[in-house]
């Protein structure tokens, strides 16, 4: 009898968990299990371009910009407050990291033109750690708060990242991310 193939999101996971291994530890000489493991599963949910603009205001539209993620948050109370600040720490970290080409653009011209995204990822992820979490909140405090005072550390560890699943990517046939 053999085990069922893993699916799409475990391949996900697994793919993401090795890089952010490799890149932290081997490449960096970072050696925090909890931090590279929350940044590889942040990098698994930020797959689905749903989750990444996955805030909404209350009238249900869309949050593309951290200035107006910001807004939202401050209009928010406990759990979900520090889910929006979190959030917003993950996708400054996530741009600056693995897009840093995409976050300049991304702030030209809008809202966001005047956000440095460091500063606004260090001070979300302070903010969401001193916040009470929800009971399913899988991010503990103390994550956060090294996320806050590592922010660079970690953007430079999303660069290596990329350019490891791009080389690994340009000796495939298939897309790894895509296929």
């Amino acid at each position: 009898m053999t085990a069922d193939p893993p699916g799409r999101h475990e391949l996900l996971r697994r793919f993401f968990a090795g890089l952010t291994e490799y890149a932290f530890a081997v490449r960096m000489g970072v050696v925090d299990p909890p931090l590279v493991d929350y940044v590889s599963e942040m990098l698994v949910r930020f797959v689905q371009s749903d989750v990444i603009y996955g805030l909404r205001s209350p009238r249900g539209e869309r949050l593309i910009q951290v200035a107006d993620m910001l807004a939202e948050a401050q209009a928010r109370q406990g759990a979900a407050r520090r889910q929006m600040h979190r959030h917003i720490g993950d996708f400054t970290l996530f741009w600056t990291g693995v897009y840093p080409e995409m976050a300049d653009r991304m702030r030209q011209g809008r809202k966001d033109s005047l956000i440095d995204y460091c500063d606004q990822g260090k001070k979300n992820y302070y903010l969401a750690s001193r916040l009470p979490a929800a009971a399913e909140e899988s991010a503990p405090d103390d994550v956060l708060m090294r996320l806050s005072d590592n922010f660079e550390l970690c953007v430079y560890g999303l660069g290596e990242v990329r350019r490891q699943w791009e080389q690994r990517e340009g000796e495939s046939e298939t897309p790894l991310l895509l296929g």
